[in-house]
């Protein structure tokens, strides 16, 4: 194959809440000269929800994507991923467990839902959903005066922690997701000194574990938040801490496939970094930046 100049392995499809299908992708990424394209469809097998694959649609996935990398493999690269939900103690992304069977070519690991005694929430969800979550499970009745706001960034970088500590996957995915409707919220301060600690522990984890950490441009393509995951200090710490990254646009629809991407590259080369990294077919890409 030559050599590989771009890739994208943070794909979203109408299998799960993307709004392009597989095929759509594909041929939106041939077209936009990529050499490498990773399907991630949301996943927390063997449980679903309204915006992850159903159980029972997860072989058709796999089967589709499988199809398309044998009819396009003179085109395109194409791997057949997850974006696998971490939900303590009861999914867990894991390609030796409950993802074996369907034998992925990589895992996205991920941390959307924080949960609390009595409920759950995700911290992706809308504006007003979150502030309501919020209000629920860190106020005393309501009082926003009583916020504990500290309770809430430990909970959701905690969470990140143990997903690396117990998950086995290749790729972890926007690391500092909480702040997407934060810029919005206004729930806590990025330059406070207790959110500078959470993030450190978790860049610390994100080392020991071996993964890649993602840059991601999806905020930016669908108009939630004007800026990557993770932030210009959080990427500094995983730059320090030899951590390679990969510039992914967690696209769910086929027009925004490589949305930000040279504004991506530009923040990784700024802050040290001189190539991107991809798991594909059992080994690691590395494309120049």
């Amino acid at each position: 194959m030559k050599s590989v100049k771009k890739a994208n392995f943070h794909t979203h499809t109408t299998f799960c809440d993307g709004r392009s299908s597989a095929e759509e992708m594909v041929q939106s990424a041939i077209a936009k000269g990529f050499d490498l394209l990773g399907f991630s469809s949301h996943c927390m097998y063997p449980f679903s929800s309204s915006w992850h694959i159903p159980v029972n649609n997860v072989e058709a996935y796999c089967a589709e994507i499988r199809r398309l990398k044998e009819a396009c493999k003179d085109k395109i690269e194409i791997s057949l991923g997850f974006e696998a939900d971490y939900i303590p103690n009861i999914t867990c992304p894991d390609k030796n467990a409950d993802y074996r069977d369907f034998q992925p070519d990589f895992l996205i690991g991920s941390v959307h839902y924080i949960v609390k005694e009595g409920g759950h929430f995700t911290v992706d969800d809308s504006a007003d959903s979150v502030r309501a979550n919020i209000a629920k499970f860190y106020t005393r009745n309501g009082d926003w005066s009583t916020l504990d706001s500290r309770s809430y960034i430990h909970d959701y970088f905690e969470a990140e922690r143990l997903m690396l500590e117990k998950g086995n996957f290749d790729i972890i995915g926007h690391p500092d997701l909480i702040r997407m409707r934060n810029c919005r919220l206004g729930i806590f301060n990025e330059n406070d000194s207790f959110y500078k600690e959470e993030v450190k522990l978790t860049a610390d984890a994100i080392a020991r574990a071996g993964v890649i950490a993602e840059i991601n441009t999806g905020a930016i393509a669908r108009g939630n938040m004007d800026a990557l995951y993770p932030s210009d200090y959080f990427l500094g710490l995983l730059f320090e801490r030899g951590v390679p990254v990969c510039i992914n646009s967690d696209a769910h629809d086929a027009k925004n496939l490589d949305a930000a991407f040279d504004r991506a590259a530009e923040t990784a080369k700024k802050t040290g970094y001189k190539e991107l990294s991809y798991p594909s077919a059992g080994r690691i890409e590395h494309i120049k930046i």
